[in-house]
């Protein structure tokens, strides 16, 4: 498959938004934590797993959407060809 640079953008906002929405969501766990809370183990655990691991699909889109606007960088003028 060839990226384009639509791909690379669609890349970089999903990331961006993973970022945005999971850190947010770290914020509160921790805040509700301090606050605490009374959750099972299990709740702090699987929360944070799933921040971590989303955090981490976040880097690996946004360094492959990194690289597809970077491939995909040429102007209109370097790739006509005569």
């Amino acid at each position: 498959m060839r990226f384009e640079r639509k791909h690379a953008v669609l890349f970089l906002l999903i990331a961006a938004w993973n970022v945005f929405s999971y850190a947010n969501f770290a914020k509160n766990l921790a805040e509700a934590h301090a606050r605490g809370e009374d959750r099972p183990t299990g709740y702090w655990v699987a929360h944070i797993v799933l921040i971590v691991v989303n955090l981490a699909i976040a880097a690996i889109l946004g360094r492959l959407g990194w690289k597809a606007w970077r491939a995909t960088g040429t102007s209109a003028s370097d790739r006509v060809t005569s």
